[in-house]
């Protein structure tokens, strides 16, 4: 049984157990949920992905971890923690905040109540002095919420990674624990 990280109202963050691989990539790899992405992936680039999250659960103690509708059970998609490690990146190592949901938990505020889940470990459990969240400016659901969460463009961590050198420059937002407070009750307003 998955240990489960965080519980909201109506979510659960649960670490990955066996059979989420393919279940996870049976919802989520198709053309809408993954055009920001790099695109479909190829099942042994999926399993790729996912040696990468066990590993960080492994290393750190936290991931993306799975996020399941508590009534149902469903796999609603991921969102969690990890460390900067992408290519050209200026702050490798600061904390990351990431998320991914299959189209139909869109427009449900289903990803801030998972985020806000995600913040409140990273400023509590893990004691982090700030988050960052990184997407390109053409996705603007994802910065939408980032700022709805109280993160604020940092411009001058603008990077070009490589694999999605056509997207332009990644972009990151930030938010840091002195900030948060304030930012979480106005999320839950």
């Amino acid at each position: 049984m998955a240990e489960i990280v965080a519980e909201t109202a109506r979510l659960r963050l649960r670490e990955w157990e066996e059979g989420d691989e393919p279940r996870f990539y049976a919802v989520m790899n198709n053309p809408a949920v993954m055009r920001w992405l790099g695109g479909l992936q190829t099942p042994e680039q999926w399993h790729e992905v996912v040696q990468r999250l066990l590993g960080y659960q492994r290393d750190y103690g936290f991931t993306f971890w799975i996020v399941e509708d508590r009534a149902s059970g469903e796999i609603l998609g991921w969102c969690g923690l990890k460390r900067i490690n992408y290519p050209g990146a200026p702050n490798a190592g600061e904390m990351e905040i990431g998320w991914r949901f299959r189209e139909a938990a869109w427009g449900r505020g289903i990803a801030k109540e998972a985020a806000i889940a995600c913040l409140d470990l990273a400023f509590g459990r893990f004691a982090e002095p700030s988050v960052i969240a990184v997407t390109f400016l053409q996705n603007e659901p994802s910065w939408r919420l980032m700022e709805r969460l109280g993160m604020t463009y940092a411009p001058e961590l603008d990077f070009l990674d490589p694999r999605y050198a056509e997207l332009g420059k990644t972009r990151q937002w930030r938010i840091t624990a002195g900030e948060w407070r304030a930012a979480r009750a106005k999320a839950l307003a």
